[in-house]
């Protein structure tokens, strides 16, 4: 038996094509991730805003939040975060590769149910070194590393070289689908 089409994805979530604005402005949430947090380990952090422009974050490190606070906390972050020009988008980074995670799933599903509440829309992406993806649609993008600092970028199976700095990462985008 056939299930038929995939339902329509929510209000917020991001599907193919992106467009290019929203593009630019997750491009900058992952290397402005890549330049920030130099640590190897390091607990995931929710944003909420507009990446490059004003955002406001919260370290979440060991503390168990349920449906209801993370939900409560996204609407606040919202909230201070509202000024004319781009809606806010909602990321989270995490170390690891962009497979989903259980951390992802307990934001998006606050992402969805604060996104309802505000009647506006939300998208939640997840941002790590290499890339973003949002954990809904499975859309998303990772770039290569460069193969060294004079070398122009080169694709690496998918991975960045140690010697490069994230903002040296390629250009050209690849989907994670």
């Amino acid at each position: 038996m056939d299930p038929g089409p995939d339902p329509a994805p929510w209000p917020g979530a991001v599907v193919d094509p992106v467009p290019d604005a929203l593009a630019r402005l997750l491009r900058r949430a992952v290397l402005d991730h890549g330049r920030s947090e130099s640590r190897r380990v390091f607990p995931p952090v929710v944003h909420v805003g507009v990446p490059g422009l004003v955002r406001v974050a919260v370290e979440l490190g060991d503390h168990p939040l349920d449906l209801a606070l993370r939900t409560d906390a996204l609407e606040a972050m919202v909230r201070r975060t509202r000024r004319p020009g781009p809606a806010p988008l909602v990321w989270l980074t995490r170390r690891g590769g962009l497979e989903v995670a259980d951390v992802d799933l307990a934001w998006l599903a606050a992402a969805r149910t604060a996104s309802a509440e505000l009647g506006r829309p939300l998208p939640l992406v997840v941002v790590t070194r290499r890339g973003w993806r949002d954990p809904g649609t499975g859309v998303g993008r990772t770039w290569c590393g460069c193969a060294s600092a004079g070398d122009g970028c080169r694709p690496t199976a998918g991975l960045a070289s140690p010697r490069c700095a994230p903002a040296r990462w390629c250009a050209s985008a690849r989907g994670t689908r």
